[in-house]
């Protein structure tokens, strides 16, 4: 060990974990154990850096109620200001929530305290659907579904006596040209698309020049081209902003927002001026705290207000779309490297490396995915605010969360920014905290989560995902056991977004498509369409892309688990797969639905996928929202010991 080494901290990972938390090896779907290459480490442990000698003294302590603390003797601030005294271990009352304490020494730090278990109504089951909402495109939408068809699907989805929905991350892009396609890598996860806004439901937009048929005329694309779409709903949007609004309400709201709406904001203006790459920009305006960007703030007030107000619109919509069911939004793993949470954040996030995948059956090269790492000590010693912030926002005003890629609250693959992914290696995060503070966010809110643990994952994971009141996520794709025997702990569905459809697989046109992108061998490809069409095995031969799709969720409605989730790809009997990884020169995140989101509800595949799946729940149960009850919380109490 080199002598710039963090001191070595107790960890449960595995034994090949040095002291920056990499891992020496990994293990792949075969259990084959491969070595990382020593320069590889070396270069990660540059980037990962030394952190300061204070600080274990330092970063939130996280505990539950009745746990013991990591000191002895301390005074607590509690939020809602009373002052409490603690000696060796918190009470079983004490209050849940994020507090200050202070030691006899002086020394002060954030306790988190957390339930532990996630929030879910006990015995709680429901159906719903999953949906790619920019997909999702009705008569009164401009080239892209919005909150607008969000509603319809919520109120056809009640009538049906649908629980949840389940949809598409909504976070927000950089508001330039080149609009980003993909949900996935989004500029920040704690602020959402205006892309999504209904026009027409904008309060003034009556006033103004509102180039209705300019905008319903989007729809006429075969393909969803944003950069358009976005060109016409801002300029509607700006002249509406420009005529006059209320004042009051908005910046009331604006006010509660605190400075992460400002540091938003204020990065969507610098970005109208400067590019959508905060590393691009004049040096006086890199950093969010500088003089430089204060005088550009006092100097753009109305720009600033203008993007603030985006917010307050969204939001008002949103909770207009969701009211009275449970809709499940989708959290990224990351954030663009130029965007604004990559900006505010800078101090805490990796540079020079990237998140990705190890190579894999279905991905031999390996996955770059673009987004920066947070280094696990820097958020640490941020408080795990850039990591409560994302899961709050995200949570917030609908009811439910879906982690993509839970695994990487436990591990992350990094990819060095010179090498290709296959060159990369697994960093450790505190995942015992963050998955506290996830439970702490869900009781807040009343939200149900579910963790995406899809692919190779490791020992552990989804024993803590259980222990924390996490659901996991099973596909008919990916399990070998038979539906009935899946757990009950899990949100059951046959295909995701990346993955192909039930009538693209039954066809044969989703084999064709990813040989005509060369994504494999044809002995590759052919074996991967076999293994999927084994889960088939009770279709008969011949039968319709229609009748496939009904026999599969036939199959997937005797599933015991608490969610059962049908996409509306597989109910229209779509082939083509929203989103075909590795396919750079396919319309990836872009193709439309192809029937309106006014006729869904009586489209017969609909209504055949809704039927299967109600009776498959045995009484149908989880109409509306997710109601308050007595929840499967635990008691709380730990039998962790906090080490002093």
């Amino acid at each position: 060990m080199t002598s710039d080494a963090p001191d070595p901290k107790p960890s449960t990972a595995a034994p090949t974990t040095d002291a920056w938390g990499i891992d020496a090896s990994w293990l792949d779907a075969l259990d084959e154990e491969h070595t990382v290459a020593d320069a590889t480490i070396e270069r990660l442990r540059e980037v990962i850096g030394t952190p300061p000698d204070d600080l274990v003294h330092r970063v939130p302590i996280v505990a539950r109620p009745g746990d013991a603390l990591e000191v002895e003797r301390a005074e607590v601030t509690c939020e809602d200001g009373q002052t409490r005294h603690v000696d060796g271990s918190l009470p079983e009352d004490f209050p849940l929530g994020y507090h200050r304490l202070r030691t006899p020494d002086g020394r002060e730090r954030r306790l988190i305290v957390s339930p532990g278990r996630c929030w879910l109504p006990e015995g709680w089951r429901a159906w719903g659907w999953a949906v790619q909402l920019y997909a999702t495109r009705g008569r009164d939408s401009w080239g892209i579904g919005d909150l607008g068809d969000l509603r319809t699907v919520r109120e056809f989805a009640q009538e049906q006596g649908a629980g949840f929905v389940l949809v598409n991350p909504l976070h927000a892009v950089a508001p330039t040209e080149g609009q980003e396609d993909s949900p996935y890598l989004p500029a920040t996860r704690r602020f959402r698309n205006p892309v999504y806004l209904r026009i027409s439901d904008v309060p003034g937009v009556d006033a103004v020049d509102a180039e209705s048929d300019a905008g319903r005329a989007l729809n006429d694309g075969e393909l969803i081209d944003r950069d358009a779409i976005w060109a016409v709903k801002r300029r509607v949007l700006q002249r509406v902003f420009d005529a006059g609004i209320d004042e009051g309400p908005f910046r009331d709201w604006w006010w509660h927002q605190g400075q992460p709406l400002m540091d938003w904001a204020t990065w969507c203006a610098i970005a109208d001026a400067h590019g959508p790459d905060w590393h691009t920009w004049p040096e006086e305006l890199r950093d969010p705290r500088g003089a430089g960007v204060a005088d550009f703030a006092a100097a753009h007030d109305r720009e600033i207000a203008f993007h603030a107000w985006l917010q307050w619109q969204l939001d008002v919509q949103l909770r207009a779309a969701t009211e009275g069911i449970t809709v499940i939004q989708d959290l990224p793993i990351g954030v663009a490297g130029g965007g604004a949470d990559a900006w505010a954040w800078q101090d805490v996030l990796a540079q020079g490396v990237s998140v990705g995948a190890p190579p894999d059956a279905f991905n031999s090269q390996g996955q770059d995915w673009g987004s920066p790492p947070l280094v696990p000590w820097r958020l640490q010693a941020a408080d795990y605010e850039p990591f409560i912030q994302s899961i709050r926002a995200t949570m917030a005003g609908a009811g439910g969360l879906r982690v993509d890629h839970v695994m990487g609250l436990f591990r992350l693959w990094w990819v060095p920014s010179d090498g290709s992914a296959a060159d990369g290696a697994y960093v450790r995060y505190p995942y015992e905290d963050m998955l506290d503070i996830v439970a702490l966010e869900s009781h807040r809110a009343q939200a149900i989560v579910v963790g995406e643990d899809l692919g190779t994952v490791e020992d552990g994971v989804r024993e803590a995902m259980a222990e924390h009141g996490i659901l996991s996520y099973r596909l008919l794709w990916f399990e070998d056991d038979d539906p009935a025997q899946w757990p009950a702990e899990a949100m059951a569905a046959i295909t995701t977004h990346d993955l192909p459809t039930v009538a693209g697989l039954w066809t044969g046109s989703d084999l064709a498509e990813q040989r005509e992108h060369g994504l494999g061998t044809e002995d590759e490809l052919e074996r991967g369409r076999a293994s999927l069409l084994a889960h088939l095995d009770t279709v008969p031969e011949g039968a319709t892309p229609a009748e496939a799709v009904e026999a599969a969720h036939r199959r997937l409605a005797t599933a015991p688990s608490t969610l059962l989730s049908a996409t509306l790809d597989d109910a229209l009997a779509e082939e083509r797969r929203p989103n075909m990884p590795g396919a750079n020169d396919r319309p990836n995140w872009c193709l439309p639905l192809p029937v309106p989101t006014e006729e869904l509800a009586a489209h017969p595949g609909v209504q055949a996928v809704a039927g299967v799946l109600a009776a498959g729940l045995h009484p149908v149960t989880g109409k509306g929202k997710v109601k308050a009850g007595k929840s499967s919380k635990g008691s709380g109490k730990s039998t962790r010991t906090r080490k002093k």
